[in-house]
């Protein structure tokens, strides 16, 4: 009989069973291992504008080729990739080894002029493994490599996605314990990676969603900017309107919160951009 083994990849530390799957829906205990269930296999494939992660400062009006795969460590319940997100294998529909995938986005660049890969749509850090490999191909060939992710994630093992990536925006999904709970995050981990990444020199923009009753507080904006220009007040912040989707049903955040919560940033950061308006 195979012993119960903890996962800890990010903060959730799954203790599973033989057999049993992760809170992910991508990391199952097969008879003594921990397995990724989503290693090679994708829900999504596209060419994406840039702008798109978003990323509004690196390399501007370029496309880039971006795939999703399965699975979440967070449940965020207005999530709107959650078909596949808040899924599992169940859902894959292509199967590609980094060595094809590495292959496409080098075909995407030549025939389109797109700048690279950039792994989006679900949350990428779940399939490290697959991350990992396919961008020490995708960097032997001079093309950029882009992580759109929530951040959470075990800081030692996100130390080893830096070397291997231009860029990434990063959800910052609230900015108090209490409200990343809420949504099975973890503030403090999510933080530490933005500090890694910024000191490390990846070019690094944030996000976060603003949501009635959640995140749309004065005073909690005021914090979240005030601690990004500590680290550099050049960071881009991306405050994006919420509108109901998968289980939320609150009304859509109005114009007047974000222009208000804007204002606010502004005060600290050079660079905030308003998204879904």
């Amino acid at each position: 009989m195979s012993p119960i083994l903890t996962c800890l990849l990010c903060h959730h530390h799954c203790c599973l069973a033989d057999g049993e799957i992760g809170f992910c829906r991508a990391r199952q205990h097969q008879q003594g291992r921990l397995v990724s269930l989503s290693y090679g296999k994708l829900t999504s494939l596209a060419l994406d504008p840039i702008e798109k992660k978003p990323l509004y400062h690196f390399h501007p009006g370029t496309h880039i080729l971006s795939a999703g795969s399965f699975g979440c460590n967070l449940a965020c319940p207005f999530c709107q990739n959650h078909e596949i997100s808040q899924h599992g294998r169940e859902a894959t529909r292509f199967v590609l080894p980094p060595e094809k995938l590495a292959a496409l986005a080098g075909k995407m660049h030549k025939e389109t002029g797109s700048i690279g890969l950039a792994f989006t749509y679900n949350e990428p850090l779940i399939n490290i493994e697959y991350v990992l490999d396919t961008f020490r191909l995708i960097k032997e060939t001079g093309l950029a490599t882009v992580l759109v992710t929530n951040g959470s994630l075990a800081p030692a093992r996100f130390h080893d996605l830096l070397p291997l990536t231009d860029a990434m925006n990063i959800d910052l999904k609230c900015f108090t314990e209490k409200g990343c709970r809420s949504l099975s995050g973890n503030l403090a981990e999510t933080k530490e990676n933005i500090v890694q990444a910024v000191r490390f020199g990846t070019h690094v923009e944030l996000t976060t969603l603003i949501v009635p009753g959640l995140n749309d507080r004065l005073l909690e904006m005021r914090d979240e900017a005030q601690w990004i220009a500590s680290l550099s007040p050049e960071i881009p912040l991306h405050l994006t309107r919420y509108f109901p989707r998968y289980h939320a049903c609150r009304p859509e955040t109005s114009l007047s919160c974000l222009a208000a919560l804007s204002r606010e940033a502004k005060q600290y950061l050079t660079w905030v951009h308003l998204g879904n308006v």
